[in-house]
């Protein structure tokens, strides 16, 4: 579980097919200045908002093993490039953020990344099946980023990004047109499913 609180802009640096007859792929990932001592192996980082397992470390980089079917259904794990890190919460850790579980639900299209001042207005176009858990003023994760949204017109969300934000994660790099990985806030998808049980019983 984690709080979409970015730690540290890191990078893959690396993808190397597995040979395991499955189209797995192993990433190195430089974490920057997440500060990876205390990460054992079988922890749990999320990158880009991707619950990903660590199986080796390295100095200052570790390495993560991707399924086709992750790969299939995210971004920004196919090719080299920046990403944002987080590992997991501790029981003792601020929620700075909200409950994010690092499962992306789909991948969204930017539709607008406009300056406003210092800030920027990011508009993005969620898949329409996860339009009924977007809600004005609610929680949506971004790449990994705990953000709120500002307004909500069917299957298209606003958000406003301060200083701090575009500063601390990949998301100033953003443009219209870019994709990026969506996660859904979990207290939508439980409602959803006890309301689903109890018309169904």
């Amino acid at each position: 579980m984690f709080s979409g609180i970015i730690a540290a802009r890191g990078s893959v640096t690396r993808i190397t097919p597995r040979d395991d007859g499955a189209g797995t792929v192993r990433l190195t990932i430089d974490a920057g200045q997440l500060g990876i001592e205390d990460v054992e192996l079988g922890d749990s980082i999320a990158c880009g908002g991707v619950c990903l397992t660590v199986v080796d470390k390295q100095h200052n980089c570790f390495f993560v093993d991707v399924s086709p079917e992750s790969l299939a259904c995210t971004v920004g794990l196919a090719a080299p490039g920046p990403i944002n890190l987080e590992k997991a919460l501790r029981l003792a850790d601020r929620l700075g953020g909200h409950l994010v579980s690092g499962h992306v639900d789909g991948v969204g299209k930017v539709l607008r990344f406009e300056a406003i001042g210092d800030n920027r207005l990011l508009e993005i176009q969620a898949p329409e099946s996860l339009a009924r858990y977007i809600a004005r003023k609610g929680s949506i994760t971004v790449d990994g980023v705990s953000l709120t949204t500002n307004s909500v017109d069917g299957a298209t969300f606003t958000i406003n990004l301060i200083p701090h934000t575009l500063e601390a994660t990949t998301l100033g790099s953003l443009q219209a047109g870019s994709r990026v990985n969506l996660e859904i806030d979990l207290i939508a998808r439980y409602c959803e499913r006890i309301l689903n049980y109890q018309d169904s019983i």
